[in-house]
């Protein structure tokens, strides 16, 4: 039922899609389609195309994720928003410490993220590499682009749609749902974290961020778990999406000479210190909320 709410909901979400483009566009559907390859494909071509692109993925997510959740979660398993807590937030011990949690991991993430994208499959599959290779490109392009911020009003359209709308849709998603029942099935919370993760990583559709982006669905599920409350992993992923957004914008504006975004020569001194800081920092936020259970 899940499954076919998220595709009834992407499809659901397309069509409306065409539709908004249709009308400001004033193109039928099969030019519309046109526009739509034409603009993912070189959308510096189109004016306007920045808010267009960013309205697209507005829309897309919370079709694709967000509402098909809440509508299985409320009529399907007939449970309510507060179901997805074990506790309330003001009960968790160490909420704020979920921001720098995520900030100590981020070095240890990109080191991890360079060694993924080193990585190569057996010669015989070249051609698969290959083509992973520019589908990755692609979308690196289309990323760089929704990325390059004209002004403050701009960042905070980014923050909304890049960082807001993914941290509740995805969370809902993978966290509040699958995760739950895959620790129900398997009867095992190690093993329900890591599919969710494994699966919220393979989603996305970026084979060369493939074991670092599960690590982070890792690390947001075991927040959920010893927190007993959704708002935590919520938090944690708006805060690796949102800063990473932030400090990109900062570059930009050569406030800052650090860019985020590059994952060359990670330094594996800083890396290794991220790794030992987020371990105790989470050691401290699962002691201390296992007590209050």
């Amino acid at each position: 039922m899940l499954v076919g709410f998220i595709l009834l909901g992407g499809v659901v979400s397309t069509y409306l899609l065409f539709g908004l483009l249709a009308m400001t566009r004033g193109l039928d559907i099969e030019k519309t389609q046109d526009y739509l390859q034409s603009l993912a494909a070189n959308p510096t071509s189109v004016p306007g195309s920045w808010y267009e692109l960013m309205l697209l993925q507005a829309v897309n997510h919370m079709g694709t994720f967000l509402l098909p959740s809440l509508v299985y979660w409320y009529f399907i398993e007939r449970r309510s928003w507060n179901q997805f807590n074990n506790r309330p937030v003001s009960a968790v011990v160490g909420f704020s410490l979920v921001v720098l949690i995520v900030l100590a991991f981020m070095p240890f993430d990109g080191l991890i993220i360079e060694w993924n994208q080193n990585l190569h499959l057996p010669e015989t599959l070249a051609p698969i590499e290959q083509w992973m290779r520019d589908q990755e490109k692609k979308l690196n392009g289309l990323t760089q682009y929704l990325t390059t911020f004209q002004s403050t009003g701009q960042l905070l359209i980014a923050i909304l749609v890049v960082a807001v709308i993914p941290a509740i849709g995805e969370e809902v998603l993978f966290r509040g749902i699958l995760q739950r029942n895959f620790i129900y099935w398997t009867r095992n919370v190690h093993v329900g974290i890591w599919l969710a993760a494994a699966l919220f990583s393979a989603i996305h559709v970026q084979f060369l961020g493939f074991f670092p982006r599960m690590l982070l669905g890792a690390l947001f599920g075991y927040l959920y778990v010893w927190s007993g409350n959704l708002w935590v992993p919520i938090l944690a992923h708006f805060v690796n999406n949102g800063f990473t957004v932030f400090m990109v914008y900062l570059y930009q504006q050569k406030v800052t000479s650090m860019n985020i975004e590059s994952t060359e020569s990670v330094p594996i001194l800083g890396s290794l210190i991220g790794a030992i800081v987020t371990t105790g920092l989470l050691y401290y936020f699962r002691k201390n909320n296992s007590v209050q259970t």
